[in-house]
């Protein structure tokens, strides 16, 4: 047909009862609220399915006819109004009382900066773990009641939505997303959209800025698509990490000065701001740029900045960084090192460590800011090792890294069967997602109750695999007879199949594909006749990871291998929808991660709350997880072993995993239909995960460790126009400039044996090069000896500073042994002062 298609959009009047249906369409909260999205749904449920679960599309879409339908069914509008109850009580919560012990809702506000947020697929501005993360943090931080802001980029087409071709290439699609499409509407100063201007090289870009509701937090969004901006400067929030190196700097300049510039303009004052990776680090510079205005000195001002500032490392994968050519940083930061009073070489230093070219943006992070963490107790200690350099002379275990495990969004991934079943045995369960007693209750539920609930899940899900594997396959010219061998395994209701799941970025780290390195072994265990399984893909790899993509085709090309088809199913455009599916009806929840290149991973946290059972390598997340109970796991091997050798040690424990222990006690029947120590192990799953691996309880180790502490010391190092913090900078340059001519030595042989609680005198000589005697903490540090040389401390004593005799000072320790056997202590000094946010912050101390 020849002519031209043009679109007309009829929207329906939306009846005065039925009003309110755009407030919970314009509130981000439908996206962990099933009642608010159950609404949508039930008015036309195949609408709602076409519309990408996207409730301001759905509403402007809907027939008037089902409109004022719905207003004469009594029973949706009983729903419709106890959905409008449940909405406005949760409105007008306030802040939890643990939470308001650290964080004043009059005075403080936390600033949570970061490239992408992964609230709900109809709201594309994320790409994947980072995002969701962020996503969830959000959400708690609204259930929580903290004062929370988030700040980021609305892009115009976000990331890519994936299809897999008949050869198993993955296609990248980008679509735009309309600004009336999505949750948000314009962030207005004077009733005016707001707008400003951001220094580029030999330009000014224009950025704007929009509001998004979520619950009791607001998201601040920033993109630069206005007519006035030159084609290019357009193009800057297009795409979520697309582009090149230069365009990836321009979004950092726009997130991370533009955010700070946008919330100035807005009026909001944060208090505590806290940097989700290093994208968005060069707000430090343009906070400090704004101190500077009010009179600071720069070493002050960058005191002051980083006093009330947390940065959180994601991965210890170097990809996942971000380094800038000097050249590069040179042409963005050129003239603004100028505004900073330095010139662009000390500027250029604050993003270098340990001798390398470029400018790297964690560097910039760890050096201005006071709080750090990583996001698991492994990623912690990694982190603490791999960003050691920035306090050189601390041992990693006590250099201020930190960490919190990260933790999943209970609401948004617990399945609604669960919540459901939850509301009707303990109604009160959502008031006691910290407490890990209360969910022992989880035992109580009948098993075959308990087993119904998730057999109704695997079913939906295996429906879901059904429709989208036929809607795949007709796309890519698959025959009707491949399509249903395909599925054969998975669309009989009533046959039991074990089915795993795997569905997470495809970065070769991740290593999708450790079970394929015995594949006669694994065909004969998932075509075992009485004991068979279902293996289920899905993923993304970024468009610029080739490996990436090499793995999805190799895993679409043992596919189709006559011993897997059926067997191993890949399915393409993996997003939120897709996720909620897989956690929710899998048996067994697959992750085989390069040990210790896992940071945290949380797709297993949503799988073990729904009862699924992790198969697990012992990284990330899973190192705290696993108790023995409630899953299995893989020890990695560690040492000198080479790459392959190690994998293939890990494939064998894998392997013999599924064939000894997990498929026997799956199919261990006993006559009920199921298995009652599969029921048990995932009971332990549920019970052991959520208390200890939710959202809120992460927030909650924020707020306790990072947010409450940063504001109180940031109020500290600014009151009196910023009189500690003038104190505190000019005693680190003080201690900076005498360091190198600092020593210690003992002032006499220590003895080499007491008595238990008999005191010893041990006395030390320093020679503090200038620094006063409080300038420094003389310690003991006292353990036992390692197999591998290290201490480990059990104990640690100061020094009391006794005379002067001479360039020197003495100092004293009169100890009485607590601790009876063979011991080893060392001595070191290190500087201090009471206005430190972390006792070796400036990474300074010397060992006798």
């Amino acid at each position: 047909m020849s002519g031209t298609f043009f679109k007309l959009e009829v929207q329906p009047h939306i009846p005065e009862p039925l009003g309110r249906l755009k407030e919970l369409a314009n509130d981000l909260l439908y996206s962990w609220d099933r009642n608010v999205r159950r609404i949508f749904s039930r008015l036309d449920p195949q609408l709602w399915e076409a519309c990408g679960h996207n409730p301001k599309v759905f509403l402007r879409r809907l027939r008037q006819r089902t409109l004022e339908e719905a207003l004469h069914d009594r029973s949706f509008m009983d729903d419709f109004q106890r959905v409008l109850a449940g909405y406005d009580a949760y409105l007008n919560t306030g802040i939890k009382p643990e939470c308001a012990e650290l964080l004043d809702p009059k005075h403080d506000l936390v600033a949570y900066f970061c490239a992408e947020f992964g609230l709900h697929e109809s709201f594309p501005i994320y790409s994947g773990g980072l995002g969701i993360l962020a996503g969830d943090h959000c959400k708690a931080a609204s259930d929580l009641g903290i004062p929370f802001i988030g700040i980021g980029l609305l892009y115009r087409q976000g990331y890519f939505t994936q299809t897999i071709d008949a050869h198993g290439n993955q296609i990248a699609h980008y679509n735009d997303n309309q600004s009336d499409d999505l949750p948000i509407k314009p962030a207005l100063v004077n009733g005016t959209h707001l707008h400003f201007g951001i220094a580029f090289p030999g330009r000014t870009v224009q950025a704007r800025v929009w509001e998004a509701k979520a619950g009791h937090i607001r998201l601040y969004l920033l993109d630069t698509d206005l007519e006035e901006n030159q084609e290019r400067d357009r193009g800057i929030t297009h795409r979520l990490y697309g582009g090149d190196k230069e365009t990836r700097i321009q979004q950092e300049i726009v997130l991370g000065i533009g955010g700070v510039r946008a919330l100035e303009l807005l009026g909001l004052k944060p208090t505590v701001w806290h940097i989700n990776e290093g994208h968005a680090a060069f707000q430090l510079l343009e906070r400090c740029r704004h101190a500077l205005l009010s009179g600071l000195d720069l070493a002050t001002a960058l005191e002051l900045v980083a006093s009330g500032t947390l940065f959180t490392t994601h991965t210890p994968v170097p990809a996942g960084h971000d380094f800038f050519s000097r050249e590069l940083m040179d042409t963005y930061f050129g003239n603004y090192a100028a505004e900073l009073g330095i010139d662009f070489n000390t500027l250029f230093a604050f993003g270098q460590t340990g001798g390398h070219d470029d400018f790297n943006m964690t560097t910039l992070a760890l050096r201005y800011t006071r709080f750090h963490n990583g996001v698991s107790r492994i990623h912690g200690g990694v982190a603490s090792k791999m960003e050691g350099g920035m306090w050189p002379q601390v041992p990693p275990a006590e250099n201020p890294i930190d960490y919190i495990t990260n933790g999943v969004h209970v609401p948004t991934f617990l399945a609604r069967e669960w919540v459901s079943l939850f509301d009707m045995l303990f109604s009160e369960w959502q008031d006691e997602l910290l407490d890990p007693e209360f969910w022992k209750r989880v035992d109580d539920i009948p098993d075959h109750h308990y087993w119904s609930i998730h057999k109704a899940l695997k079913h939906q899900l295996l429906e879901e695999v059904c429709r989208r594997v036929a809607l795949q396959g007709e796309r890519n010219g698959s025959s009707h007879s491949q399509i249903k061998r395909i599925t054969q395994e998975i669309s009989d209701p009533d046959r039991d199949i074990v089915v795993f799941g795997f569905a997470r970025r495809f970065a070769t780290y991740k290593r999708a594909t450790l079970l394929f390195s015995d594949l006669d072994r694994l065909s004969a265990i998932l075509n075992h006749p009485e004991k068979p399984g279902v293996m289920i893909f899905a993923g993304k790899a970024h468009p610029n990871d080739l490996p990436g993509q090499q793995l999805i085709k190799k895993i679409h090309e043992l596919s189709l291998r006559p011993e897997f088809i059926g067997k191993i199913i890949l399915l393409e455009g993996y997003d939120l929808a897709l996720a909620r599916s897989l956690v929710a009806g899998v048996d067994v929840w697959l992750n085989t991660p390069e040990y210790p290149l896992e940071a945290s991973g949380t797709s297993g946290e949503k799988a073990a709350i729904n009862g699924a059972v992790n198969l697990s390598v012992l990284d990330g997340w899973w190192g705290e997880g696993f108790n023995h109970h409630n899953g299995w796991a893989i020890t990695p091997r560690r040492g000198a072993m080479q790459e392959d050798e190690r994998n293939l040690e890990e494939s064998n424990d894998l392997l013999d995993i599924i064939e000894y222990d997990l498929m026997p006690l799956y199919y261990q029947h006993d006559g009920k239909g199921y298995s009652a120590g599969w029921v048990k192990t995932s009971k332990a799953s549920m019970k052991s995960i959520i208390p200890h691996f939710n959202a809120q309880r992460m927030v909650m180790d924020y707020v306790r460790k990072f947010y409450g502490p940063a504001s109180k010391h940031m109020a500290r190092l600014g009151q009196n126009d910023a009189a500690n913090a003038r104190k505190l900078s000019a005693w680190k340059q003080h201690v900076r400039q005498s360091w190198s001519g600092v020593s210690i030595s003992l002032a006499a042989q220590p003895s080499s044996q007491t008595f238990h609680r008999e005191p010893i005198t041990l006395q030390v000589i320093a020679n503090l090069n200038g620094l006063k005697p409080e300038d420094v903490v003389v310690e003991s540090v006292f353990g036992r000896l390692l197999p591998d040389g290290t201490l480990q401390m059990l104990d640690k004593r100061a020094f009391r500073f006794t005379q002067n005799n001479g360039s020197d000072s003495e100092f004293t320790l009169e100890l009485s042994p607590e601790l009876a056997g063979l011991l080893h202590y060392k001595i070191r000094i290190y500087p201090y002062q009471p206005l430190l946010a972390h006792p070796h912050e400036m990474g300074c101390m010397l060992w006798i």
